[in-house]
This record gives structure tokens, sequence and C-alpha cells, in this order.
């Protein structure tokens, strides 16, 4: 039970800490993002694409498929969030994550 709690606490740290712009930008946009992100829609995608090929159902499918997104806008916006009072490489990553954010939605 006390690694439970513990274990919240730690997750509850690690979405608090990157919406109030507390970890470095370069982190957040290329190994949060751009690393563990993307890995995490691939494998969901892959996922999804099995799903399909066993003929399970649509809603099914379509779940397991956007089920990363949720965790995809919030890294997006907490890209935008953390660059928001930062210099010319803080806007290129702002333009980077919203176009890495349509493509987790289109592909």
């Amino acid at each position: 039970m006390c690694w439970a709690g513990n274990s919240r606490a730690v997750i509850s740290a690690f979405f608090r800490s990157r919406w109030l712009g507390q970890v470095p930008i370069d982190q957040l946009f290329w190994r949060d993002m751009m690393l563990v992100a993307t890995l995490i829609s691939i494998a969901s995608s892959a996922t999804a694409l099995i799903l399909l090929g066993l003929k399970m159902p649509l809603w099914l499918v379509l779940a397991v498929h956007f089920a990363p997104v949720p965790y995809n806008l919030f890294l997006t916006m907490a890209v935008w969030r953390t660059a928001g009072s930062s210099g010319a490489k803080a806007s290129l990553m702002m333009l980077g994550s919203a176009l890495w954010l349509i493509a987790t939605l289109v592909v």
C-alpha cells in the first residue's frame, strides 16, 4: 500500500514539474516529447494495427490508437508554457511541438 501512495506522488510530481515549467525546455522537448511520447504513440499505433488485424471492434482499435492523445496534448501545452518566456530557440520548439502534435494525431 505504501508503494502505491509513493507512486502517485512521483507521477503527480512528474506532471506538476512539467506544467509549472520546472523542467528544462530541452529535456521537456527532446526527451519527454520527441523520444518518450513518440515511442508511446508508435507502440499505441502498432497495437491498434494488431487489434485491427485480429478483427477486434473498431471502437477498441480507435481507443487504443488515440489513448496517448491526452498525454501528447499535455506535453505540447507544457512546452508552450515553458517556452513562452524564452528566446528564438524556444519559439522553434513551440513550432516543433505543434507540428509533432499534428503528426501524432494524423499518423
